[in-house]
């Protein structure tokens, strides 16, 4: 069974940095594009950032460009989201997103539903 296990949010000033977590179960990140999707209040969620272990390419929303980064540890299977210089507008829960996909933007774009797996949000709050 594909599962996801993600962590890493908290509360830190406008300007700071968080590193997410991701960790996966019963798959490779290999063989996976993961997502990292954010929910704020009254919004809808949208992908933030993919990297897909297919054909290695990426996906930043332009509003994270520059301030966010994905890496990944294979020993540990695990997606890392650094998340830099944050802002206010940058709260939300975040959650990451396993797809059977073969390139970050289909990932991304396709129905969420679609989705192979989900981990459970990390609340992530940037205070100005």
């Amino acid at each position: 069974e594909v599962q996801l296990q993600a962590s890493g949010g908290g509360v830190v000033q406008g300007g700071g940095s968080l590193r997410l977590s991701c960790a996966g179960s019963g798959f490779s990140i290999d063989d996976y594009a993961i997502v990292w999707f954010r929910q704020a209040p009254g919004k809808e969620r949208e992908g933030v950032s993919c990297v897909s272990g297919v054909d290695g390419s990426t996906y930043f929303e332009d509003s994270v460009k520059g301030r966010f980064a994905m890496s990944s540890d294979n020993a540990e299977n695990t997606v890392y989201l650094q998340m830099n210089s944050l802002k206010p507008e940058d709260t939300a829960v975040y959650y990451c997103a396993a797809g059977a996909f073969p390139t970050c933007i289909a990932a991304v774009f396709s129905a969420q539903n679609a989705l192979d797996a989900w981990g459970q949000g990390t609340q992530v709050t940037v205070s100005s």
